[in-house]
């Protein structure tokens, strides 16, 4: 028996009702205070609208009365926010334990660790602590033996007996283990819960040192980790941004890392399978609504802006409160409007330097990723896939330096420009614009050299010119570009290569397709400033393989801050693979740290055996862990494909949580949902505007699937002489990770 904050408890399981009790109790008290802080405040509501008449002149009363109210309302909020934590408590009050003997006593104490601290009264020892806390540095720090952490008084030594680790769902224990060091992964806690069998445990014990090494990596700028699939690559990316937070808390918050994912559900899905992260907001957005919020905006509001959806467009995240310009907007229309047309001169001359004049968006919708890959899963004409390749390569970016050379020659007629007797020769805004503002951006460059105008003409003439002054300086010079239209620009850069040319339509009207998205978002960070997006601290980049070298190259310019880069070569979505850890260190430099994860043990051996035989890499290290055998059959009809799915879910006897339904093409995911929906099954159609991972069954295209997992896959359909078959496989069959069942057409 342990002693713990004075209650006298056992380990994990009986420790677990006693402080579901005392959580329950609490909840009690603070559902009373709220009700009871509510009828204060309703009390003090009807006072002062009976007497506010009568109050004294000064206002000193009615200042009383709203400053007792605000207090009121504060303590209100702490209350519901306090039972929020609590009821997350209440499903899974601790995930992990450390037996600490401190130096010179004899007596061991017990640290459970949770998602927040919890103590039976105010001012007693937590019975839980928060998984941030200077003690819980035992638990995420140390193996067994000798440790110390930091608190108040100073630094506390002494040796940890034991580590325990476990998995509460609902109130009720699923499984607990002890370990000596913390394992991350949840299929290797779940193995570590069910089997003693020694030999598995070294294993388990390897694996984990292994992720810890990369979870625990500060001295890396960038991390580049290609990783089977089932080697726990995102689990081990997603603990290591939850070991940042803890050992950079000072300086480091959610808000300063931002995740790009292939898709919406990610942020949420994390959600489930990383209790440490469970109230932190993890930004998350995918980078083609990055591209298209950079295509549509004005770039008169250019700042230290990104765009992220984190499952809900319609709100706008600003970041550091010091630092708001740092913002994430999750509005999808925010700049339809507002600064759109704007005098870009405004209120002084700073506004008229060169973004201003350069505010127009450059289109008004463009395609994603996957309007690409359907129309690749459909079949494209052989040029127009090289067209499409060649645009994203690194002979792209060099063809694209070559024209922004000679682009300085073509996109200029300079011209003499005259204020009220003031004058500036046509050479000499040549000269300063190709000597003096030559680090300066292209379309950027006339706005340098008209302040610099206009900081003369305000020195001659005593006094700081007006808007309408500085409106008419700005046309003189602005007018002088030949165009400031991006995309002409880039028609420009097609036609000299000898590729058609967009069409020829107003912004507002135009939509671009994939293959021109990147090339135009890198043509516009070409000439006109970038910007940096200094709010963001850390990014981690999942799926790796499906970011081409154009893609790493835009990332560089916007982001200089640590990163997490991950991914499997052989779940690459496009018919061909690639290797980015290849060429990322010619990108990022000699700060990119290459790790490869080859043991594979998320997916059973039969599972993982079938994902080998139908693409996987030869040089995977398998971990035994035996199931079902992967089942085949053919379809005969979708209806009865179906129905036959229906009978075989597993979601409620096996205790399994979550299955999914996998196509090839969007159109097969909505018409099996639409079945399934007919069945009466209880299904969730994922598509590429999805922003919430539900449990349950999942009806999904493949490529939407990427980076999830579940229980039980059933791949239905697919085209064997497609190119992307053998990539639809493979990705299908690694999402399983208990069973597999194949229904060929």
């Amino acid at each position: 028996m342990i002693k713990i904050g004075g209650l006298i408890v056992s380990k994990g399981s009986e420790f677990l009702p006693e402080v579901l009790g005392l959580i329950e109790k609490r909840l009690g008290e603070i559902d009373e205070n709220i009700q009871a802080v509510r009828q204060d405040i309703n009390s003090m509501n009807e006072y002062y609208w009976d007497n506010y008449t009568e109050m004294d002149q000064y206002g000193y009363e009615d200042y009383d009365n709203q400053q007792a109210l605000k207090m009121q309302v504060n303590a209100n909020q702490e209350n519901w926010k306090m039972r929020r934590r609590l009821k997350r408590m209440l499903d899974a009050p601790f995930f992990g334990s450390v037996e600490f003997v401190y130096d010179g006593e004899d007596e061991p104490e017990d640290f459970y660790i949770g998602i927040g601290n919890f103590a039976r009264e105010r001012g007693a020892l937590p019975l839980i602590y928060d998984w941030r806390a200077p003690v819980s540095s035992l638990f995420y720090d140390y193996d067994k033996g000798e440790a110390s952490y930091e608190a108040p008084g100073g630094r506390m030594d002494g040796e940890i007996l034991s580590k325990w680790q476990y998995k509460i769902r609902g109130g009720k224990m699923i499984y607990e283990f002890e370990s000596d060091v913390k394992i991350d992964d949840d299929i290797l806690k779940q193995e570590l819960g069910a089997n003693s069998d020694t030999k598995l445990k070294n294993i388990v014990r390897t694996i984990q040192k292994e992720q810890n090494a990369i979870i625990r990596n500060t001295k890396d700028k960038i991390l580049a980790i290609q990783g089977v699939a089932g080697s726990g690559k995102t689990s081990v990316a997603l603990h290591r941004i939850a070991y940042l937070l803890y050992h950079d808390r000072e300086h480091l918050n959610s808000s300063n890392i931002l995740i790009l994912s292939p898709g919406g559900v990610f942020a949420d899905y994390i959600s489930h399978i990383l209790p440490e992260l469970g109230e932190e907001n993890i930004q998350e957005m995918s980078f083609d609504l990055f591209a298209y919020h950079e295509l549509r905006r004005n770039t008169a509001t250019q700042g230290n802006v990104i765009y992220g959806n984190a499952g809900d467009q319609e709100n706008a995240i600003y970041g550091n409160a010091v630092n708001q310009e740092n913002a994430i907007y999750r509005n999808k229309n925010r700049d339809q409007g507002g600064n759109q047309g704007k005098n870009p001169s405004g209120n002084s001359k700073s506004s008229s330097a060169g973004t201003g004049w350069n505010s127009k968006m450059i289109a008004a919708d463009c395609e994603d990723k996957y309007h690409q890959i359907e129309r690749e899963i459909a079949g494209v004409d052989d040029a127009d896939q090289k067209r499409y390749e060649w645009k994203q390569s690194v002979e792209y970016v060099q063809a694209i330096e070559g024209f922004l050379i000679e682009l300085e020659d073509r996109l200029v007629d300079f011209e003499d420009v005259e204020f009220k007797g003031i004058r500036k020769s046509a050479s000499e805004i040549m000269k300063f614009f190709y000597e003096k503002y030559t680090g300066t951006p292209l379309l950027d460059r006339m706005g340098a050299v008209m302040d610099y105008f206009i900081d003369e003409v305000e020195t001659l003439r005593g006094r700081s010119l007006n808007d309408e002054e500085q409106e008419i300086i700005c046309r003189k010079f602005m007018n002088m570009y030949v165009t400031r239209d991006i995309c002409q620009i880039y028609n420009w850069f097609l036609e000299d290569y000898g590729f058609p040319a967009l069409p020829d339509m107003p912004p507002e009207r135009r939509v671009l397709e994939y293959e021109d998205v990147y090339p135009i978002l890198y043509l516009k960070y070409s000439l006109t400033a970038a910007g940096q997006r200094k709010n963001i601290r850390h990014l981690v980049i999942d799926e790796m393989q499906d970011y081409s070298y154009l893609q790493y190259v835009l990332l560089a310019k916007m982001f200089s801050c640590n990163m997490t880069i991950l991914g499997d070569k052989a779940q690459t979505i496009a018919g061909k693979q690639q290797d980015v850890l290849t060429f990322l260190p010619k990108i990022f430099g000699k700060k990119v740290k290459r790790i490869v994860m080859n043991k594979s043990y998320r997916n059973t051996s039969e599972i993982a055996e079938y994902a080998k035989s139908v693409g996987g890499s030869k040089d995977i290290q398998y971990v035994a862990r035996h199931g079902k055998a992967v089942e085949r059959h053919t379809i005969k009809t979708l209806e009865k494909t179906c129905k036959e799915i229906s009978g075989k879910l597993k979601l409620r006897e096996e205790e399994y949580e979550t299955a999914a339904i996998l196509t090839m093409t969007e159109k097969e995911a909505e018409h099996i949902y639409e079945i399934m929906h007919q069945l009466g099954a209880e299904a969730h159609y994922i598509n590429r505007d999805s922003a919430q991972f539900k449990k349950g069954l999942t009806v999904t295209t493949y490529y939407l699937a990427k980076g999830l997992e579940f229980d039980q896959v059933f791949i239905v359909g697919g085209d064997r002489n497609n190119k992307m078959y053998q990539g639809y496989q493979y990705i299908c069959a690694t999402r399983a990770l208990h069973e597999l069942y194949v229904y060929d057409a």
